[in-house]
């Protein structure tokens, strides 16, 4: 159960699992809203698994009706819902159908900014353990805002990692070449990436505004942000600030050539369960400028990663980016370490085999 697929991190971290899995032994089914905007069907059917579409969860009843409707019709041994507090609607329909094995799994905190969506994940918060079987999260951090510390503290929610395949993201100087002269970004031209969804969390709209006081020093500089989403308020701001030739939008395939491309990550997340795309720039030895609400988990190289407040003020993120001219040269691969801390995409797809398995075999003895 993913919800809303948008191509964001969640989705890509489920889809990495799904692709490097033993599916001779485990296969995934897909249960996606009917509002998605990226549904990989072809690459989840070329794979044996089936996309179904519900109504998206603004009618919780409804939501709950068809939930329990697709699982009478597919009997599923397992139901992994990777929607946060929301789960809990997904969960209730699998326990009332009868669904051995339900797994809720916290990717995300909350903004208080963001109140609407603050107050609805509140208000679900303490039904997060009323409906599942186990619990998991792809961070302590998430695993403590949503489930609470004393079920962290004894060691029962199962850490999923968001994993990605080191091999795609290790810097590729052929990458970079071809990537920034699609872009007309010159060699030596400072270019700064930022990757997610288009949203409020992702605080695209404070990159703008730090661009905009940094082209004061370095005028030739370019962000790219690489993303779906709707881009209105962006391109209002580019406008008003009158730097829309400094800009690059668009939502891409290939993100990870775009790691090689850029000089620098722009992370000034108002909130985040880890932090997908500072663990991905981390494999192309790129430097990230992440904000202090980005969990300390994602620092697996710490060199790399510079951490400044929301509440700094601009002029604190502007010097992190005030490097007149790009270098690439001297950049590395990470695999090593990123395999260390447990970020190998091959090993977490073995081990997430290994607990489905395990649970499926409790329920079966149980039963005995």
């Amino acid at each position: 159960m993913v919800g809303r697929m948008m191509g964001g991190g969640v989705e890509t971290t489920v889809m990495n699992h799904y692709r490097h899995i033993d599916r001779s032994q485990v296969q995934f089914d897909f249960i996606v809203q009917t509002d998605s905007t990226v549904v990989p069907k072809d690459e989840i059917e070329s794979l044996d698994g089936r996309v179904s579409y519900i109504p998206p969860y603004s009618n919780p009843v409804k939501y709950v009706n068809d939930c329990r409707q697709l699982f009478q019709q597919t009997h599923p041994r397992i139901v992994h819902s990777h929607m946060n507090a929301v789960s809990v609607f997904t969960l209730m329909a699998a326990k009332q159908t009868g669904v051995p094995v339900r797994i809720a799994h916290s990717h995300s905190t909350s903004n208080p900014n963001e109140k609407a969506k603050t107050l609805v994940k509140n208000v679900l918060r303490p039904f997060s353990k009323v409906y599942p079987t186990h619990l998991a999260a792809c961070s302590e951090y998430a695993a403590r805002w949503l489930f609470g510390d004393q079920v962290v503290d004894a060691k029962q929610v199962h850490i999923i990692h968001n994993v990605i395949d080191i091999d795609r993201f290790t810097f590729n100087p052929q990458s970079r070449a071809i990537k920034r002269d699609k872009l007309g970004i010159g060699d030596s031209q400072l270019l700064i990436g930022q990757v997610g969804r288009i949203c409020f969390q992702k605080n695209q709209v404070f990159t703008i505004k730090v661009l905009s006081e940094l082209l004061k020093s370095t005028p030739n500089a370019i962000l790219a942000i690489v993303g779906d989403g709707d881009d209105s308020e962006l391109r209002k701001k580019m406008h008003d600030l009158r730097i829309e030739h400094n800009v690059k939008l668009g939502a891409h395939d290939d993100v990870a050539d775009y790691y090689s491309a850029f000089d620098v990550l722009a992370f000034p997340s108002a909130c985040e369960g880890l932090g997908m795309a500072s663990v991905e720039a981390q494999a192309a030895d790129l430097p990230v400028v992440c904000s202090d609400k980005v969990p300390k988990e994602a620092d697996l190289i710490p060199s790399l990663v510079r951490r400044i407040s929301l509440d700094a003020g601009i002029e604190s993120w502007v010097s992190a980016f005030d490097v007149h001219e790009s270098d690439a040269s001297g950049r590395v691969s990470h695999a090593q370490e990123m395999a260390k801390w447990g970020y190998a995409i091959h090993l977490s797809a073995a081990e997430l085999a290994h607990w489905y398995e395990e649970l499926e075999g409790e329920c079966d003895a149980q039963k005995d």
